[in-house]
């Protein structure tokens, strides 16, 4: 059985995904890492030289791949559930974890952060990370085993509920 973590961009699954492998002894994946790693250039590079297209087209094939492993840590990018078939490879042999957290929490955590490439070209970051969470919620929640709220709240106490829900 694997831990997969979902959810928005800047809700803690790199650093909750970080915690959780250090406690369990588990390897760690990051669906964004083999991504870059199989294109051989950087999320924004992708994006600019190659588009959304082939990005999310890598991510199905990753996900397909790391959905067979067993007891692993599995950190996915913020759009791993637009499509159904990675949400099926990823729940194959894993308990899917939605990290939710609010537009506040998650503009603190992401303003300075400098590789994540724009999702709608909108000119205010606020309305691109609500327009998107909004259109994303759903599918969060019809992906997810379970919800881990992260507003306020220590890494240590995420993994911990997380590690109470295996």
């Amino acid at each position: 059985m694997n831990i997969v973590l979902v959810g928005y961009r800047g809700t803690g699954k790199t650093s909750v995904a970080k915690v959780l492998a250090e406690r369990l002894k588990w390897p760690l994946i990051s669906t964004d890492a083999e991504i870059v790693k199989k294109a051989g250039l950087s999320v924004p590079e992708i994006i600019q030289k190659r588009g959304w297209d082939y990005f999310r087209d890598v991510e199905t094939q990753i996900c397909q791949r790391v959905g067979k492993k067993d007891r692993t840590i599995i950190d996915t990018g913020g759009g791993v559930v637009l499509r159904k078939e990675n949400v099926a490879a990823l729940r194959e042999r894993g308990r899917v974890f939605w990290l939710s957290a609010e537009v506040p929490t998650i503009m603190e955590r992401i303003k300075h952060s400098k590789d994540r490439p724009s999702l709608t070209q909108k000119k205010s970051y606020v309305d691109e990370v609500e327009e998107v969470l909004n259109e994303r919620l759903p599918m969060y929640k019809a992906a997810c085993d379970h919800i881990i709220p992260t507003d306020n709240r220590t890494l240590e106490e995420i993994a911990e509920e997380i590690q109470s829900k295996m």
